[in-house]
């Protein structure tokens, strides 16, 4: 029995702790690049059907869990499963939700850091008066992306501060600490928010091109598109977002509810989190980031270019148009807004760690916290050091996708079909004002474990291009981006020896420049592709006559990296073979780099093992 003690304090905190908890950066950055790749409307849909028959279940399941867990003073995932069967593996299904939250802490707290320092940036005006090459650039020195071990001092010691300002909050308990910063985090995050939507559709046309307009945007996001319903990759793009958006499949929701009385209303309280979820994502993330690009960059631009970085290498350029005094207000709001986002979400993450070494080693919440720390920062340093060679991408993969829809399944499965759909029925609706609709009963059983067991089984085979369509047919390729191609490494052709001698072009184009920078020479290599120009202060996409103009971007450019010792074999202007030769010398590929990052979650991920098998040997010892 746990000598945990820890309480919400009233259960307005707890349901602004837990929307925090689902509430991040995904709901901001995510959610529009995701709607943008798949057709804008076209993606709504399916991510409503998504919510409705796996998102909201799958809420209401690890409420359930939870609250049965802490019934037995258990506040962490392998001990919540274990109390749930008689048989002693699932236990072992629980370290996903301790093994989650601190690898996906590692980078997610690295990228929090940037939103407090680019919201310093925006306070002392450094995106003032300068074009949008200028500020990607920024992004680039901030984090040191220059194609080598990156160093960014400023960068680091953000980071630092960042994951003291968890850490101490942590220290301070539920009620002391996660709940206090939810009550203040949640409103203003909400008002920021609404303040950017609001300047986002009161702009409307802004002259800079035949279609920017702030409408056009929204009106892209907003009309249905019918036609997706029959696309694959439509509806699994959605359901991986529902997973990302509400943390579900990550154990914090286990361990926060496993903290309120037996009594709470948790089917309540579970559907207020989830809709205050998607308010914030559907209506307030839909109507910021693509609005304001659409409306100065075009809808062409925005189709071509959305990305995560959209955050931080075009919103302060797009600020700036609104006028000096107006982007530095535009600027807090944003990275303000996006800084109590990712920390709402961060100290949730540390909750499942605390709870387990508290109530299975009785460490002090000092103890447990502060551990906490070292070991995220010691996870994150690869994530840092080496963010050009994909370290930062195999975390986000692994922890934070895999893993989420893994412990989903089991979870799901266990609940419904293992401690049984009469009994985990009775716990949903156990202390409930008003019932939860039955039909609910049987899509929990059937129809939720059978849509996540889909989403695995698509992910693990995906095919090439994500082109269900010939896959089902009968040409099946498999596909760099599924999970048996990750692991294989399918999506590498070129340069796949750990050490090599020379380097390879990825791909059939033309070297477009060879330049320099303090770490590496640069190779750039064009596909053919089209380009943005400026001009008079319009981006067009058609090269203009008879003025000057800057080219903004390339839809595909490949930068190969190689060291300053290293020979160049080829010249600008040449055209280029995948496969061929660049540059001669002594090379460490990505290849290792992602395969060393593979190898650190995976001796994280069994050391966690032994840790609850430890812990379960004690909770043994101590009944005898």
């Amino acid at each position: 029995m746990s000598n945990n003690n820890e309480s919400w304090g009233s259960r307005v905190g707890l349901i602004l702790a837990m929307a925090g908890n689902a509430v991040g950066l995904g709901n901001f950055l995510r959610f529009p690049v995701k709607a943008v790749q798949n057709g804008g409307g076209a993606f709504i849909i399916p991510y409503l059907v998504s919510f409705l028959l796996m998102g909201i279940p799958l809420l209401w399941v690890e409420w359930s869990m939870g609250r049965f867990g802490g019934r037995y003073g258990d506040h962490s995932t392998p001990f919540i499963l274990d109390n749930m069967t008689k048989k002693k593996f699932w236990k072992y299904f629980g370290i996903f939700g301790i093994f989650t939250n601190i690898g996906v802490m590692a980078y997610y707290t690295y990228i929090e850091s940037w939103t407090l320092t680019y919201t310093i940036k925006s306070i002392g005006g450094s995106f003032h008066g300068i074009d949008i090459g200028a500020v990607g650039e920024i992004f680039d020195k901030y984090v040191d992306s220059h194609g080598g071990v990156n160093l960014p001092v400023l960068a680091i010691g953000a980071f630092v501060l960042t994951l003291a300002i968890n850490i101490f909050i942590l220290s301070r308990g539920l009620s002391g600490g996660i709940e206090k910063v939810a009550k203040i985090a949640m409103p203003l995050l909400i008002g920021f928010g609404l303040f950017l939507a609001i300047m986002a559709i009161s702009m409307g046309s802004t002259g800079r091109c035949p279609d920017c307009n702030s409408h056009a945007g929204l009106d892209f996001l907003w009309t249905p598109d019918y036609s997706s319903l029959r696309n694959p990759k439509v509806w699994l793009e959605a359901a991986g977002q529902i997973f990302f958006t509400l943390s579900v499949g990550m154990g914090t929701i286990q361990c926060y509810s496993s903290y309120v009385s037996k009594k709470d209303d948790i089917a309540l309280n579970a559907m207020s989190a989830g809709w205050m979820n998607g308010f914030v994502e559907i209506v307030l993330g839909a109507s910021v980031v693509i609005p304001i690009a659409v409306g100065y960059l075009g809808l062409d631009w925005v189709k071509e270019n959305a990305g995560f970085f959209t955050a931080f290498k075009t919103m302060p350029y797009l600020f700036d148009q609104w006028g000096q005094a107006l982007a530095v207000l535009a600027g807090v709001a944003w990275f303000g807004l996006l800084f109590f986002a990712g920390i709402t979400s961060s100290l949730a993450m540390g909750t499942p760690w605390m709870g387990f070494v508290q109530d299975e080693f009785k460490w002090t919440r000092n103890k447990s916290a502060w551990t906490l720390g070292i070991v995220v920062f010691l996870l994150a340093l690869p994530t840092i050091l080496f963010y050009d060679y994909g370290v930062f991408d195999e975390y986000d993969y692994w922890t934070g996708t895999v893993s989420l829809v893994v412990f989903a399944l089991a979870e799901v499965v266990l609940f419904a079909w293992v401690f049984g759909m009469d009994k985990g029925w009775e716990e949903i609706n156990h202390g409930a004002d008003m019932k939860v609709p039955v039909i609910y009963k049987y899509i929990i059983k059937y129809i939720t474990p059978l849509f996540i067991l889909i989403i695995f089984a698509a992910s693990l085979v995906t095919p090439k291009g994500n082109d269900w369509g010939k896959a089902f047919s009968g040409n099946w390729q498999l596909d760099g981006g599924s999970i048996i191609g990750q692991i294989l490494h399918t999506g590498t052709h070129y340069n796949k020896q750990y050490f090599a001698d020379v380097k390879q072009s990825e791909w059939d184009g033309e070297v477009a420049a060879i330049t320099s920078n303090e770490k590496k020479n640069l190779i750039q290599i064009h596909e053919p592709a089209e380009f943005y120009y400026k001009a008079n202060g319009n981006i067009v996409k058609s090269k203009p006559e008879g003025e000057e103009y800057q080219v903004i971007d390339s839809f595909a450019t490949q930068t190969i990296y190689v060291n300053k010792e290293a020979k160049i074999t080829v010249e600008a202007g040449q055209p280029v073979k995948a496969g061929e030769t660049v540059a001669t010398g002594s090379f460490i590929n990505k290849i290792f780099f992602i395969d060393m990052s593979r190898l650190i979650l995976l001796l994280t991920f069994v050391g966690l093992g032994f840790m609850v098998h430890y812990a379960a040997k004690l909770r043994r010892q101590n009944a005898n």
